[in-house]
């Protein structure tokens, strides 16, 4: 049996090769923030959630609809969902401590022993399962739940479990075991062969009917080598047994393991939906557009990490980005220009994973990878200067962005001189469009963003963060022309202003 609720066709490897930027994207996008709110304090769910949201594999239009069709089945019926976990994670924890029971015994006889008492505990689960499966079946809609559900019904029907009940109390051997051996070079044995008994006899035929000949060998209690003899050819026939059951138990519980890890990213996904709910913010599902079409749209895009660290809604941006190769972002300090950006990039990781986005609204093509190069503060691991620094992630940058990456720029290139920084960056720009990439760019080089508008590229949007008259921010990101400004006088008025104004008065009082 497979899960099959992340791919259509396919078990999710845990074990992939992540993506290659996966270490800057989770410091750039303080994505263990997003992890630790669909994970709760659950390891297991923060590992899958960071496995699945910075998975290597290629991702295709039908993959994300195939995964937010199963995730809308489990935010419309969260009870149930969670009760097939719960199933999948109890069935786990209760082969572990059967197992923990026989860890020191690896002989056929121990391994058979271990296997039944698994078996057993796994009919219950699995006629749980499957009731709660066509407890179910009508209410879930997802080609994965749908496919997941007939499985479960069709091949765990009474037949099958009562089948697996008579040979779990055949695999007792209450009755003792029969097996047919030969004799081998210097009359060892071999070929040994564990044998069905045979039917009872009635009184009738035991009482009249001739009783085949036999032997009977009766060891004393004291023989501890014959019991260590009688012990091995037990094993012997018992190990073909032993390796038979062995294989039956580890594919059911490979099962269990597949829908526990599958189900994992689902479980973390409602968690992060509740907590949401809880601050009031939007959330949706976006819509995926094939690579290539350069659409990007949303409405009250918000970061959801800052939200998350704040513990409540916060501001979201419309942005119209349509057709757009480029966008420009400038404006006020401090005006949610950074913020802006990283919202695109959970909710680009977001929506590739098949979740749903921090916003009320949200459309964009699917990426080839997502990339990004924020400025770093000067530290002790630095080998050379930041700018030198900036240009080396950049080169190492190039060797892995393809065609219809998203690639994020933070105040990139702004640790030399305006003038040198503006071209450096241009160039890149210029290339990565050439390249069909598509880029955001945080700047406060007016020079750089002015050299963008004086192109009138249809293909290039500007926003810049808003400003009102007394100064103050609103965080939200408009259309407009780069200005020749970012305001930094506001910052200096806030933290000085008022201590210069206060200081006349101080001098008087001396």
């Amino acid at each position: 049996m497979k899960a099959f609720l992340l791919y259509r066709s396919r078990d999710f490897d845990a074990d992939a090769m992540l993506c290659t930027q996966e270490a800057t994207l989770v410091q750039d996008l303080e994505l263990p923030t997003l992890f630790s709110a669909m994970a709760g304090s659950d390891k297991f769910l923060f590992d899958i959630a960071h496995k699945v949201l910075l998975s290597a594999a290629p991702v295709s239009v039908d993959e994300v609809l195939y995964r937010q069709a199963v995730l809308s089945d489990c935010l419309r019926e969260p009870v149930a969902a969670k009760s097939i976990y719960a199933i999948a994670v109890e069935a786990l924890e209760r082969e572990t401590k059967i197992h923990h029971l026989g860890l020191f015994r690896d002989s056929p006889d121990a391994v058979v022993w271990r296997s039944i008492q698994i078996l057993e505990m796994l009919v219950d689960v699995l006629r749980r399962l499957r009731g709660l499966a066509k407890q179910n079946a009508s209410t879930f809609r997802s080609d994965g739940f749908t496919t997941l559900f007939a499985t479960l019904q069709r091949e765990l029907d009474d037949e099958y479990l009562a089948r697996l009940t008579g040979h779990i109390n055949h695999l007792r051997f209450r009755n003792g075991i029969l097996m047919s051996a030969e004799l081998g070079t210097g009359n060892k044995g071999r070929n040994y062969i564990l044998r069905t008994l045979a039917a009872p006899k009635s009184w009738w035929s035991r009482l009249f009917e001739p009783q085949p000949e036999g032997h009977v060998l009766r060891l004393d209690p004291r023989d501890e080598a014959g019991a260590r003899a009688f012990s091995e050819l037990r094993n012997q026939g018992l190990a073909l047994a032993a390796t038979a059951v062995g294989e039956a138990v580890e594919h059911m519980l490979s099962f269990f393991h597949m829908l526990r890890t599958e189900l994992a990213f689902y479980m973390g996904c409602l968690n992060l939906n509740e907590t949401l709910a809880g601050y009031k913010a939007p959330a949706s599902l976006p819509v995926p557009a094939d690579a290539g079409h350069r659409d990007f749209r949303c409405t009250e895009l918000f970061d959801v990490c800052l939200a998350l660290g704040m513990k409540r809604r916060i501001v979201g941006n419309d942005v119209a980005g349509d057709g757009r190769q480029l966008t420009v972002i400038t404006g006020a300090n401090q005006g949610g220009k950074s913020t802006f950006l990283r919202s695109v990039g959970l909710a680009q990781l977001m929506m590739q994973a098949g979740m749903f986005v921090p916003a009320s609204a949200f459309s964009a093509e699917i990426v080839s990878g997502v990339f990004t190069h924020y400025k770093r503060e000067e530290d002790n691991s630095m080998r050379s200067g930041k700018f030198d620094e900036e240009l080396a992630r950049m080169s190492g940058l190039v060797n892995l962005i393809r065609p219809n990456a998203l690639v994020l720029f933070n105040e990139s290139f702004a640790s030399t001189n305006e003038r040198e920084g503006s071209e450096i960056a241009s160039e890149i720009v210029r290339a990565l469009i050439e390249d069909d990439v598509r880029v955001f760019f945080v700047t406060h080089m007016f020079e750089l963003a002015a050299s963008f508008a004086r192109r009138q590229d249809p293909r290039i949007l500007f926003l810049r963060a808003e400003r009102n008259a007394t100064g103050e921010r609103n965080f939200k990101l408009v259309e407009g022309a780069p200005l020749p400004t970012s305001y930094g006088g506001d910052l200096y008025e806030r933290i000085f202003g008022e201590a210069l104004r206060q200081e006349p008065a101080a001098a008087t009082a001396s």
